[in-house]
């Protein structure tokens, strides 16, 4: 055979290049989690255990996580979202993991042809990135979700904080070309008060509960500072709107708040709850930072990431603001609670407490009211209208000099509907009460007479030289101890305004920051530590307010009356307020 007749080899035939499957950014964080190299408290941990096992087992409940949708979701957030302040100012939207995270579970979790998710709790620290987060999720939902007429809320109980999240969203669309050229704002500047999609009809505008009358059907409704809402009514104004839409959304943000029972730690509690798989809820996505039980932030940075999620991938808001606000909250007690509120995903009993834990727990000691029978000693009554909680209060002398002095508390509730109040206010008063700590009185309101009367027994026990009690409930009180022919020690009028409350507030507070103040870990008392807050005057005077705590203070202030009622005796001056130690039974 030649050469010529040989036959001609075909040429290979190229294969065309494999394409590389799509990355999962969502289950790639989830993973990431789980195994420890990204730092994540207990609740995130849970919520990635949650989106892995659904990965599994969802399908048996109509689940599907559909990765197309949730990289298409992304893609809008960093291809046509621009963030804006200070250094970010017209950059893209790049998400952080978290945030990456939240983006692909609520877009990606589908049932059916819908989507899984409609309400979606994310709590976080502050300046981690919500808002932008939040603002990004208006703008999909305006442009992009396909919802014919989408009306997109950025909600709140007042149109001045409403305002404060869609002014991000404004300045969003401002920096963004493609927003730019596809939505028409209302307003100029500053005053722009709504943005419009003409093609599909549909616009973004905020809302407070004022205008709750015009009937709001939001297809996304963003709820901004959950913490600061005092009832639900925003939350189910937006709910119960959400009626009519296939898919609609209710995204929450906010900072840890304070009180269990605010509209806040309510879903707080329920976020965890389903996070943790302990209740059951399909159509609920949980985002919930925190630390694990036993740390510390104020002592170790370790722990920073758990609550502030951006600290370890983009640096923010940055250890030395953290370390800044560390720093005050050390050296000033009062602000303590705040920095690790706000900061570091702590919940506390009151926004703004007068008394932090930072200088309430190291003054635990142990000792008995046993110990201190027979002594002098002065009493604070704070005395309630029906059901709510009587407080009274001995500041006991001590036996010699450089020994302690001592308060005793003791409180009532009334005994009938004391499970239903349990409920009401999220507190185990009946647990207290098996355990002595709270008395009850018969009824379902509580018995000035049967307090009257263990108020007697008690004071027979001491060498009680006053009482101070609220002027305007301390006549009837009088009354009923002359009608029964019941001895009392003699009554002070004290007034809950800054006048009388004030100097009792600044002294017992002096005790307190020097540590000459101890307690044997009484539950009441620490709770209504936990929850006291004071209010300011123009001159600096102080009062406790009962209005703004979250729940109940009357322990403390009772013991604030025990303690002016013994300062103004001239016998204990001396020793009370220059030598001795206060100890709080």
């Amino acid at each position: 055979m030649t050469v010529a007749e040989a036959p001609v080899a075909k040429p290979a035939r190229k294969r065309a290049p494999r394409r590389a499957a799509p990355a999962d950014r969502t289950t790639a964080y989830a993973r990431d989690v789980i195994s420890g190299r990204l730092i994540a408290g207990p609740y995130v941990r849970a919520a990635c255990k949650r989106h892995l096992d659904d990965l599994e087992h969802g399908a048996a409940r109509g689940l599907h996580f559909d990765l197309a949708q949730a990289n298409e979701a992304m893609a809008f957030f960093e291809e046509v979202l621009r963030l804006n302040g200070g250094a970010f100012e017209g950059t893209p939207f790049k998400l952080q993991g978290w945030q990456a995270f939240i983006v692909g579970s609520i877009y990606g979790w589908t049932r059916g042809d819908v989507r899984r998710f409609r309400v979606a709790y994310i709590e976080t620290a502050k300046g981690s990135g919500k808002s932008p987060l939040a603002a990004g999720v208006g703008m999909k939902g305006l442009t992009a979700d396909g919802e014919p007429r989408a009306e997109v809320y950025a909600a709140a109980t007042k149109k001045d904080q409403a305002m404060v999240m869609f002014r991000d969203a404004v300045a969003m669309f401002q920096q963004s070309p493609e927003l730019q050229a596809r939505l028409q704002p209302s307003g100029v500047g500053e005053n722009v008060w709504n943005l419009a999609y003409r093609a599909t009809s549909s616009f973004f505008r905020p809302i407070s509960a004022d205008d709750g009358q015009s009937g709001p059907r939001p297809h996304v409704a963003l709820i901004d500072e959950v913490h600061e809402h005092k009832t639900m009514t925003v939350v189910e104004m937006m709910r119960a709107g959400t009626k009519s839409r296939r898919q609609a959304l209710i995204f929450m943000i906010t900072n840890s708040g304070a009180g269990k029972t605010t509209p806040c730690g309510v879903y707080h509690d329920y976020a965890c709850e389903v996070a943790a798989r302990k209740r059951q809820d399909d159509a609920f996505f949980a985002y919930v930072c925190g630390l694990d039980e036993g740390e510390d932030p104020l002592r170790d940075e370790a722990c920073w990431p758990k609550a502030n999620p951006s600290l370890q991938e983009a640096g923010i808001p940055g250890l030395q603001y953290l370390r800044e606000q560390v720093t005050e909250a050390r050296g000033m007690p009062s602000k303590e609670s705040i920095v690790r509120r706000l900061n570091f995903c702590e919940w506390t009993d009151a926004i703004n407490p007068w008394l932090s834990s930072l200088v309430w727990e190291p003054c635990q000691a142990d000792f008995s009211a046993d110990q201190l029978r027979g002594r002098r000693a002065y009493g604070g009554l704070d005395l309630s209208s029906t059901t709510d909680l009587t407080a009274f209060v001995l500041l006991v002398e001590p036996a010699g000099p450089g020994e302690p002095w001592s308060i005793l508390p003791y409180c009532w509730l009334p005994e009938q509907g004391l499970r239903e109040r349990c409920e009401r206010d999220r507190v185990d008063y009946d647990t207290w009460r098996r355990q002595g700590y709270l008395r009850t009185t018969p009824g379902a309101a509580i018995s000035k007479r049967h307090v009257l009367q263990e108020v007697a027994q008690i004071c027979a026990q001491f060498e009680v030289q006053a009482i101070a009690a609220d002027r305007w409930r301390l006549a009837d009180f009088r009354q009923i101890a002359e009608d029964e022919g019941i001895a009392l020690p003699p009554l002070l009028e004290f007034g809950q305004g800054f006048k009388d409350m004030s100097p009792a507030v600044d002294r017992f507070e002096t005790a307190i920051l020097n540590r000459t103040l101890q307690h044997n870990g009484h539950p009441v008392l620490t709770m209504c530590a936990a929850n006291a807050v004071t209010d300011t005057d123009p001159a600096g005077n102080r009062k406790l307010n009962k209005a703004r705590a979250m729940g109940r203070i009357d322990l403390i202030v009772a013991a604030v009356m025990a303690y002016a009622s013994a300062a103004a005796n001239p016998e204990s001056e001396g020793s009370y307020l220059t030598e001795a130690a206060l100890v709080i039974a």
